[in-house]
């Protein structure tokens, strides 16, 4: 060893525990990732389908209490918002972007367990940067799924829409649970 190299000094060694605790982590880090990454594309390739086969603003009747009915909104979920003059778009990306990285770096912090906070968290990712997408590539979200009854329609949404809606029910479903196990 030469007069000038020094031995790196470790702080906060890890124990072998530590270390392949923190390599299970990361492993189901990323397998989370990888379902959030197949609701997006599931998110996108239906969006892709609803464009190329249907035209927008007709309704196509699947059964007694749902149409696809195809439309462009520039709103926030279920077209809130969708009258005002554009900073929605900006506000709604800004939104999406931040959550998503937090909801990331929170995914790769968290310790192993928790399934169903991050099964809820991951559905709001995905559904977040599916239309995040949209908003950026198209400066609308590709809403298609009309639910209704007798002449009351729900406002059209997508599977995006859907997989935030169920990711905070279950977050708040885990996060009753948890209170109520204290």
């Amino acid at each position: 060893m030469s007069k000038f190299s020094r031995k790196k000094k470790e702080y906060f060694p890890r124990t072998e525990y530590q270390v392949s605790a923190h390599h299970a982590t990361l492993k189901s880090s990323f397998v989370w990732l990888l379902f959030a990454l197949f609701i997006l594309v599931l998110d996108q390739y239906s969006k892709f389908l609803v464009g190329t086969y249907f035209l927008p603003e007709i309704s196509y009747p699947v059964t007694s209490y749902f149409n696809i009915f195809f439309i462009y909104n520039t709103g926030a979920a279920f077209s809130i918002l969708e009258k005002a003059n554009g900073w929605q778009e900006w506000l709604f990306g800004g939104i999406a972007s931040v959550v998503g990285l937090m909801i990331i770096l929170w995914l790769f912090r968290s310790p192993p367990g928790r399934v169903l906070t991050k099964l809820s968290l991951m559905l709001i990712l995905s559904g977040a940067i599916g239309n995040l997408i949209d908003r950026i590539a198209y400066g609308h979200v590709r809403d298609f799924l009309d639910f209704y009854w007798h002449n009351w329609h729900w406002p059209a949404f997508n599977i995006a829409d859907s997989a935030i809606c169920i990711g905070a029910i279950l977050l708040i479903i885990e996060l009753f649970r948890r209170e109520h196990r204290k």
